[in-house]
C-alpha cells in the first residue's frame, strides 16, 4: 500500500527532525521505524536494510518507488550532491503542505454540493418507493382521470418499486465496468482529465489547480539545483493529471530540439487549455531574465491565492441555489402529488 501525501509529509517531518539535531541517517529511521504506524513498518524496514547494505537514502526510496513520490526520491538525489539533505526535506515539507491544503480546499469546497444533491437523490428515492405506493392507492378510489403529472409520477414511481433490485445491481456494475476502464485504460483517464476543465462552475477550479501544482512542483525542484529538462521530466512523472503530464513531456520534447521555454510552452500548449496568456508571459520574461524558480514560486501563490477566492466564492454562491434546487425539486413532487386532491370537487 503506497504512502499517502500525509503519511509522506510526516515521515519528512519526522526525519527532518531527527536530522537536524545532529543523530545519523540509518539512526534516524530506526528511531523512526520504532514508532511509525503499522502500515509504514515494511517500506521503513525495507530501507532500513537498504542503507545498512551501503545503498544512498535517494537509490532506497527509489526501490520503494511505489510508496514515495517521483518529486521526493528525485529532491533527496540532488541534496546527496550538494550535502545538505536537511534543505531538501524542508523544501519536501513545503511541498506536501501546499498540495495537502489545496486539496483540503476543493474538497471542502465540494463537498457540501455533493453531501446536499446525495441527499435529495435519496429524498426522492424513498418517496418514490414508499410515498408515492400510498397515494397510488388512495387515488384507485377516484373515478375519474388523474392529471398527466401525476400518472407520470405514478408510473415512475411503479417501475422503481418493481424493480429497485434490478437497477440498483446494474447501477452497481456499469459503475464497477466505468471505474475498471478507467483504472486499465489510460486513453479514457487523459480524456476526462480533458473533459474535467470543461465542467460548468468547477472546470476552473481544477485548471487553477493543476496549473498551481504544476509551477510549484517546477518551481521546488529547479530551486533545488535540478536542471530544467530533468526537472520537467520529475514533474511529468509527480503529475496528478494526465494533461499536465502531457504538456510538460510536449514541453521537454521541444526543449531537446533547440527552442526556449517561453516558445516550447507556447508549442505544447497553443490553445491555452492548461496555460493561461498571463502565466506564459511571466514564465518567458522570467527564463530571459534567469529568475525562473522564483516566477514559478510567485505564480503558485498568486495562482494558489485565486483558487481559494473563487472556492470561497463558489461555496458562498452554490449554498442558496441547491437549497432553492432541492426546495423546487420536493416541492414539485409533492405539488404533482396533491393535485388530484386539489381537484376533488371535480374527481369525485
Amino acid at each position: 500500500m503506497a504512502l499517502s501525501k500525509s503519511d509522506q509529509l510526516t515521515f519528512a517531518q519526522q526525519l527532518l527532525s531527527l536530522l537536524t539535531v545532529g543523530l545519523p541517517l540509518l539512526n534516524a529511521i530506526e528511531l523512526i521505524l520504532v514508532s511509525s504506524p503499522k502500515h509504514w513498518q515494511r517500506c521503513l524496514s525495507h530501507l532500513q536494510t537498504l542503507l545498512r547494505q551501503g545503498e544512498s537514502l535517494s537509490q532506497a526510496l527509489f526501490v520503494e518507488r511505489g510508496q514515495f513520490s517521483a518529486e521526493f526520491i528525485n529532491l533527496i538525489r540532488v541534496s546527496e550532491r550538494t550535502g545538505n539533505i536537511e534543505l531538501a526535506l524542508q523544501t519536501i515539507c513545503q511541498q506536501l503542505e501546499a498540495q495537502i491544503e489545496l486539496r483540503r480546499k476543493v474538497q471542502q469546497a465540494l463537498s457540501y454540493p455533493a453531501i446536499t444533491l446525495a441527499s435529495s437523490f435519496l429524498l426522492i428515492l424513498v418517496m418514490m418507493i414508499w410515498v408515492v405506493p400510498v397515494f397510488k392507492d388512495v387515488f384507485t378510489h377516484f373515478q375519474a382521470e388523474l392529471p398527466a403529472p401525476t400518472k407520470a409520477l405514478i408510473q415512475i414511481s411503479t417501475v422503481i418499486e418493481h424493480f429497485f433490485l434490478e437497477m440498483t445491481a446494474l447501477l452497481i456494475i456499469s459503475a464497477g465496468i466505468l471505474l475498471l476502464c478507467w483504472l486499465k485504460i489510460p486513453r479514457l483517464q487523459k480524456k476526462c482529465d480533458r473533459m474535467s476543465f470543461c465542467i460548468p462552475m468547477i472546470g476552473k477550479l481544477f485548471r487553477l489547480a493543476t496549473l498551481t501544482y504544476w509551477c510549484r512542483t517546477l518551481g521546488h525542484l529547479l530551486d533545488s539545483g535540478l536542471a530544467l529538462p530533468d526537472a520537467l521530466r520529475v514533474t511529468a512523472q509527480s503529475s496528478n493529471h494526465w494533461l499536465s503530464h502531457d504538456f510538460s513531456a510536449e514541453i521537454f520534447k521541444q526543449l531537446t530540439r533547440g527552442w526556449p521555454l517561453g516558445e516550447a510552452l507556447m508549442r505544447a500548449d497553443p490553445k491555452h487549455v492548461l496555460f493561461d496568456l498571463e502565466t506564459l508571459q511571466l514564465l518567458r520574461i522570467a527564463t530571459e531574465s534567469g529568475s525562473l524558480p522564483q516566477m514559478l514560486g510567485k505564480r503558485a501563490n498568486t495562482l494558489g491565492s485565486q483558487l481559494s477566492n473563487r472556492l470561497n466564492t463558489l461555496s458562498q454562491s452554490l449554498e442558496p441555489l441547491l437549497i432553492i434546487f432541492v426546495g423546487i425539486v420536493i416541492g414539485s413532487l409533492v405539488i404533482i402529488l396533491y393535485l388530484p386532491i386539489f381537484s376533488l370537487g371535480q374527481i369525485v
